[in-house]
């Protein structure tokens, strides 16, 4: 058996704002070892990244917070991993909502009006990069 010490699970910076993050971002963001990270893909039905043309996993934004709330409940609140499967059906995962038994509330993703918001401020960007 590993004696692990439990690390913390929020982030200590904020999450960085990208469409996209690639499974090493997402391990450094989350101090879950990419290893871990494909397991509980076998193992969470609703943790499923797309792979890019290379081949690479891509999580979104919902995607990686939803990694954090699994890694809160299994570490910090100890849910088994079938609890925290069963948690996120109770809770409607297929809204993109969930609660944990520290937050007590729900969390949405992003709105679509966010999502195009942040999409038109990042062409912006690279429209003015390219001037």
């Amino acid at each position: 058996m590993h004696n692990h010490a439990v690390k913390e699970v929020r982030p200590s910076l904020p999450l960085p704002d990208k469409l996209f993050y690639k499974i090493g971002e997402v391990s450094r963001i989350t101090a879950i070892e990419p290893y871990v990270l494909r397991y509980w893909e076998t193992e969470f039905p609703f943790l499923k990244p797309r792979k890019n043309k290379s081949g690479q996993r891509v999580y979104t934004r919902k995607e990686l917070e939803l990694i954090i709330q699994v890694k809160t409940m299994l570490y910090q609140e100890r849910y088994t991993i079938e609890g925290v499967r069963k948690r996120f059906s109770e809770d409607g995962i297929r809204r993109g909502e969930v609660r944990t038994r520290s937050e007590g509330r729900l969390k949405s993703p992003r709105s679509h009006a966010e999502t195009i918001g942040f999409i038109k401020k990042k062409l912006q960007d690279i429209l003015l990069q390219t001037r």
